[in-house]
């Protein structure tokens, strides 16, 4: 409770006193630094910077076969503030090379900060929108700003500028809250050839995606009406709007409309940090966004992930007709840890987003470029897994590993029966963790484990049977996963939407030493944990897969790999910041 009270107010002091303060604070918590060069907790191959803070993804793109990552990052310190966008480009979506920063607080129209946006391709030419914070009376005084290239035969777009005679090019106008209007999204194109582009806002407690339009992408006219909002729900940040194919195999360019698409329409909300989106239908006559009915935006509706991820970004990938899933994996460790190891935050594995036969939700899946990374591999044949048993899996490395189990769904007969009062999976995950034995599960992976198991985090499936029809539960346990108790350890779950007769049920786990990034079911549910062993370190973890329940429960195959490292190069690498 000490660090949260220490981080709360910490944070209290950035947003009063701004960029010197929290300088101030860095050249504090310097002082709490190592300088020891092992770091258990360092990723092996999701994507972070060198050191310091990072947190939202920022206009990902890709141009000429070029992807580009930009993303927020603190310059000074593992805590938030100086916020500029960091800059990486790769081939592949796994490797990548660092450049100087693209944007930072430099005119009077982002002189106080840099946050968040996207990029988009007008005319075929990248330009970058987001928040710029202004001198005012307000600190928090928010505008859309934009960038163009300084450079178009550059293939890194190393050099952004920022246009004087158009910046700022949206304004908190009509009654908008100038401290809630921040985080403009990807723009698109209406069959009336106008752009339009959705801001992030609120009025008291009605979440809102504010609407502009433009014939130029230069000068914009609010709408009268936004494009979506939703009651009693807070502030609506990092909206996110694009179609989806009603097929489901192929992602759609942002602005493409037709009778065989849906839409879909994601937000952060501000108030439980958490990414929840639905799926509905667009009317561009009257530019209006509606949810299917069941798709709600509120706390008991879909997200892309039931752990730690947030502020999440799209771009559609040209080269290779799909949608890419960007997110920033926060931390569950404590500031002062934070500042010990010298960093804070990662970005999960991008991931594909495609429409689900239902049409009801998304699946995700990490970019088969990823497999590239993939070692030494183990298999495991089909076998009955007794109640009670664990089984080592050997000969892979248990803390950098990419994990793939499959299971034979049990009879609905032998699953215990669903009680309608359990509506919060994740309160339903917490009250029977994996040491708690049903009939049907919990059975899954056991992940970061140590050797007499006194940290361990599981991954598992319960069934219940719920009127003759299933309910899979899917949970992330971290209860267990340190035996340091000043890290965050709850416990995650969801829902999980299967079909008996078309689903496969199964788990893929990617371990990176302080993250576990999960997928239920092909990707129909992902939970993503943040956990911070003592002893199931490097060489000390170990991987399990397990069955707790009294029924047996069959195996179909497990295949695990050794992931190598990503070849991650950051600006202290090269001789120059430009290469």
């Amino acid at each position: 409770m000490k660090s949260v009270l220490w981080f709360i107010g910490l944070c209290s002091v950035l947003i009063s006193h701004g960029v010197e303060a929290s300088h101030n604070i860095y050249l504090h918590l310097q002082s709490y630094q190592t300088n020891t060069v092992h770091q258990p907790y360092r990723t092996g191959y999701h994507f972070q910077p060198s050191k310091n803070w990072m947190n939202d993804p920022n206009g990902p793109m890709v141009d000429n076969g070029i992807y580009h990552l930009m993303y927020q990052w603190n310059p000074l310190g593992p805590v938030w503030g100086n916020i500029v966008w960091a800059h990486a480009t790769s081939a592949d979506l796994i490797n990548w090379q660092h450049h100087k920063h693209a944007i930072y607080p430099s005119e009077s129209f982002d002189i106080k900060g840099c946050w968040s946006g996207s990029a988009t391709f007008v005319q075929g030419k990248p330009v970058i929108q987001y928040t710029g914070i202004i001198e005012s009376n307000q600190w928090n005084y928010q505008v859309q700003d934009m960038a163009v290239p300084k450079n178009l035969s550059d293939p890194y777009l190393t050099e952004w500028i920022k246009p004087a005679e158009y910046n700022p090019v949206m304004k908190p106008i009509d009654g908008i809250n100038a401290s809630s209007f921040r985080d403009p999204t990807t723009g698109w194109k209406g069959p009336d050839g106008k752009w339009r582009v959705v801001i992030g806002s609120k009025i008291d407690r009605e979440g809102m995606a504010i609407l502009f339009r433009s014939d130029d992408f230069i000068h914009w006219t609010k709408a009268k009406e936004p494009l979506h909002s939703g009651k009693e729900i807070g502030m609506w940040e990092c909206p996110d709007f694009f179609p989806v194919a009603v097929d489901g195999k192929k992602g759609l360019e942002t602005s493409v409309l037709g009778p065989n698409v849906k839409h879909v329409f994601k937000v952060s909300l501000d108030d439980t940090k958490h990414d929840y989106y639905t799926v509905g239908t667009y009317n561009p006559a009257t530019d209006k966004y509606t949810p299917d009915e069941g798709s709600v935006d509120n706390d008991s509706g879909l997200r892309y992930d039931y752990g730690k991820f947030y502020a999440s970004k799209t771009f559609f990938d040209s080269e290779k007709h799909r949608r890419i899933l960007w997110g920033w994996i926060n931390e569950s460790s404590s500031v002062e840890n934070d500042a010990k190891k010298g960093w804070s935050g990662v970005q999960a594995i991008p991931r594909v987003l495609l429409l689900d036969k239902s049409g009801k939700q998304l699946k995700q899946w990490p970019v088969k470029e990823l497999n590239e990374l993939r070692g030494e591999k183990v298999y495991l044949h089909s076998t009955v897994l007794k109640g009670g048993s664990v089984v080592e899996v050997t000969g892979v490395t248990a803390s950098q590993a990419d994990v793939f189990v499959k299971f034979k769904l049990p009879k609905l007969e032998d699953a215990e029966t669903f009680d309608s009062s359990w509506s919060n999976p994740q309160l339903l995950c917490s009250s029977k963790p994996a040491s708690v034995q049903g009939k049907s599960g919990p059975f899954g992976l056991i992940a970061l484990a140590s050797k007499n198991f006194e940290e361990q985090t599981a991954i598992f499936f319960r069934i219940f049977n719920n009127q003759n029809k299933y309910v899979v539960l899917m949970c992330s346990d971290q209860s267990r996963s340190s035996t340091d108790d000043t890290n965050d350890k709850t416990a995650y779950g969801a829902f999980v939407n299967m079909e008996p007769n078309h689903d496969k049920l199964n788990i893929r786990s990617l371990i990176d030493h302080s993250i576990i990034e999960s997928y239920g079911v092909d990707g129909k549910a992902v939970i993503t944990a943040r956990v911070y062993p003592t002893i199931a370190i490097d060489t000390g973890a170990r991987l399990y897969v397990f069955n707790n329940g009294t029924q047996d429960v069959k195996m179909s195959s497990l295949k695990a790999w050794s992931m190598m490292k990503a070849d991650i190069r950051y600006l202290e690498d090269s001789k120059t910041s430009n290469t």
